[in-house]
């Protein structure tokens, strides 16, 4: 490199010095210009925000036919919101008055289609009024409508001892609303502010954690500028879970990329005191692993889309934007401000030819972890497996077969309270029926056979001709209903089954699945839907999902890494350990939770924490066996493994606990969902990053010698004696760490 050492002259490289400035101007101007317009779009991304469970089941779910068919029975797109009061002893006349008159008062408000009439119950210690809210706007419009009638519910004077609250789909689908409402300011300022901390303390600059931050930040603004042009064009659908992730994934993913491409800069710095120099040699070293890592993060993503859960599917395509803008980011902003500020980034410890390293490369911690490796290399990897295999059992403890809806939120639920005091005093799933979709000439052997499941307590026909909007079954010839008709749509009539249990239990999801065998077994045409049925809808195309997704995100993230590293087995070792250390999360993240108390899981949680977690380590990995291959061309490979653990130890572990802290922010989101992904994800990121990259892998490429780059030419040129262990052992460690 001495050629390198000398004044940046203008004719260096063919590259005026007018152009120069001109391109880091350029590059930076564009980026501020994409984060200007794309930064006041984070305020209006919750307007094509969904959370609505139907709208992300397949279009061949029975529970999403038969929500596609409720308008035409029931009139306009109706979210039920349930008002439920009720108290220790019988409610007297004077607060079944105020219950009626606060009925009447709901039925007035913005958004309320319709209300019933006031149901006591049989105990007559509560009463429940059902209020029809418009469901045709935005969740966010829902959500307005819902808030209001619960701030008329808890002005109410209905006496002392009463309790009340607003549940139903409305009332859950509010409490999830809300849940999320601190994604665009509380997430962003805690995984920001975390990532500041760890970055100044690696720097220990003042400058360069800006530099990284701003890049990170400018990565985001793109990617939601992007996203949100998708989803108002219709061509991507949001979820609010979705859009926690693309935060947390660019910040921490743009900092990952940011740090490895700092790493080299400096590196290239300590070797010559031209900037534009450093830029290019920092910009050969970082950008085939950067793209290598983050294309193989963006191949495992789109990996979701063969999902049949929409959600599912539209996190894979949002996601990889948000890791494409972090590589563009990564690979054109940062290098433009390192170069407009040089050495001045890395104040008050900035880099020069001149300075001598503060610490020899084969010392510090890096390098007794390197030499721990050179001379125990199979114990280390031997016990390191039994280690993370160890905790790998705690998979035992895992109960991702689905998680109520009223515990989707974590903390206070208004939804969740009010749905204890409708189930303590009126069958569990009043207001939320099962809704059966049959042939108008098969009701009648529908109804009788539907009679007979034990956990049916009542059954009901749409009508637009009953003064309640149903016919009760069976129908009394002196009834009220005795004269009403069902409605009929194409031959077809809509049948509500309310169950014994709460709608979102596990005793009411077995009903719905009986049901749906005894309606398949009486009419080939009926099918089954409501609240019950979109959940068992959910779980079962989630654990669908987990069974396909799997296999493929492993195949195509093997045959990527045959491809970079040029080596059948370093593919395969790598994918292994990290697939290793996914079981190691996974276990240990079920333990923890289930100390928790909250051991049961969405079937998401697993596939999402995998193409995480493989694809982010699988980037670690990356980041370690490109430099390893690298010093081992040059050197030979003992040598190669261990310089290019030593080198890279630093920036990888750091990149780990960025990357950890950012996923861990999800948990200040009171979302179960967000709460358990959180934690897993941290978790494995750490166990990668300081287990797996730093003593597994390097131990297994020592242990299995140069025909760890099989079939590649290095697997003869890394054995050609420069990887071989010299007989005095002294002699042998200086070489190792010279």
């Amino acid at each position: 490199m001495a050629s390198s050492r000398t004044s940046d002259r203008p004719t260096r490289r063919g590259v005026p010095a007018w152009l120069r400035v001109l391109i880091p101007a350029v590059l930076i101007l564009g980026w501020l210009a994409a984060a200007g317009i794309g930064g006041p779009t984070f305020g209006r991304l919750s307007t094509v925000v969904s959370n609505d469970q139907t709208s992300f089941l397949p279009a061949s779910a029975e529970s999403t036919e038969v929500q596609a068919l409720l308008p035409e029975f029931l009139g306009a797109d109706e979210v039920p919101a349930i008002v439920v009061v009720a108290a220790d002893t019988e409610l007297d006349a004077t607060t079944l008055g105020a219950v009626t008159s606060l009925q009447e008062t709901l039925a007035g408000l913005e958004g309320v289609v319709e209300t019933s009439p006031v149901v006591p119950s049989e105990d007559g210690q509560a009463a429940q009024v059902v209020a029809l809210l418009d469901g045709t706007g935005s969740s966010e419009e829902l959500s307005t409508y819902t808030e209001a009638l619960r701030a008329e519910v808890a002005a109410a004077d209905l006496g002392e001892g009463v309790q009340a609250a607003v549940t139903g789909p409305a009332g859950f689908a509010a409490d999830i609303g809300a849940a999320f409402a601190g994604i665009d300011g509380l997430l962003l300022l805690v995984a920001l502010g975390a990532v500041f901390v760890i970055l100044v303390l690696v720097y220990r600059s003042p400058l360069l954690p800006v530099l990284v931050l701003f890049t990170s930040v400018s990565a985001l603004c793109l990617a939601i500028l992007i996203v949100f042009a998708l989803a108002q064009a219709e061509i991507l659908t949001l979820s609010g879970q979705t859009q926690g992730i693309l935060f947390i994934l660019v910040v921490g993913a743009a900092t990952d990329y940011a740090l490895l491409y700092t790493a080299r800069f400096r590196e290239a710095l300590g070797q010559t005191r031209s900037r534009w120099e450093a830029t290019l040699a920092a910009l050969r070293g970082a950008t085939e692993p950067i793209i290598a890592s983050g294309g193989t993060v963006i191949a495992g993503l789109l990996c979701l889309l063969l999902s049949d859960l929409v959600t599912n599917q539209q996190l894979g395509p949002v996601a990889a934007i948000g890791i494409a803008t972090s590589i563009l980011a990564g690979l054109t902003l940062l290098p433009a401000l390192l170069l407009a500020f040089g050495r001045v980034a890395f104040w008050p410890v900035a880099p020069t030819p001149e300075r001598p390293r503060t610490k020899p490369e084969g010392k510090g911690l890096w390098g007794a972890v390197a030499r721990l490796v050179d001379r125990r290399s199979r114990s280390v990897w031997i016990v390191t497996a039994l280690v993370l295999a160890a905790g790998a059992a705690g998979i035992t403890q895992l109960q991702a077969n689905g998680v109520p809806s009223s515990e989707f939120v974590v903390g206070e639920s208004e939804a969740r309270d009010g749905q204890e005091l409708l189930s303590a005093h009126y069958p569990g799933g009043s207001g939320s029926p099962t809704q059966i979709v049959v042939p108008e000439d098969d009701q009648d052997a529908v109804a009788e056979a539907l009679g007979d499941i034990e956990g049916v307590e009542s059954l009901a026909l749409a009508s637009e001709d009953s003064p309640s909007g149903s016919i009760p079954l069976p129908v009394d010839p002196q009834s009220p209903f005795a004269s009403a008709t069902p409605t009929v749509v194409d031959g077809r009539v809509l049948m509500q089954a309310t169950l014994v249990d709460a709608p979102d239990s596990d005793a009411a999801q077995a009903v719905v699945r009986e049901v749906r065998d005894v309606v398949d077994a009486t009419s080939a045409d009926a099918i089954v839907g409501g609240p019950t049925a979109t959940a068992i809808d959910t779980n079962d195309a989630a654990t669908r999902d987990l069974l396909l997704i799997i296999p493929i995100v492993l195949a195509v993230i093997s045959l990527i890494l045959m491809l970079l590293l040029r080596s059948i087995v370093a593919a395969l070792l790598l994918l292994a350990t990290t697939v290793l250390s996914y079981g190691t999360a996974l276990g240990v993240g079920a333990l923890i939770l289930s100390a928790l108390g909250i051991p049961a899981m969405d079937p998401s949680v697993p596939l999402f924490a995998f193409v995480f977690l493989v694809a982010l380590g699988v980037d670690y990995n990356i980041f370690l066996m490109t430099r390893v291959r690298e010093e081992v061309a040059v050197i030979g490979h003992r040598r190669g493994v261990l310089r290019g653990l030593r080198v890279t130890g630093g920036v990888i572990t750091s990149a780990g606990i960025v990357l950890a802290a950012t996923f861990a922010a999800l948990g200040v989101i009171p979302v179960l969902f967000l709460l358990q992904l959180a934690i897993i994800v941290a978790l494995g990121v750490l166990i990668d990053t300081t287990i797996v990259r730093s003593l597994l892998v390097p131990a297994l490429a020592l242990e299995i010698g140069p025909k760890t780059w099989w079939p590649s030419k290095l697997a003869k040129d890394g054995a050609a004696g420069k990887h071989a262990r010299s007989a005095d052992p002294q002699e042998e460690r200086e070489r190792v760490d010279a």
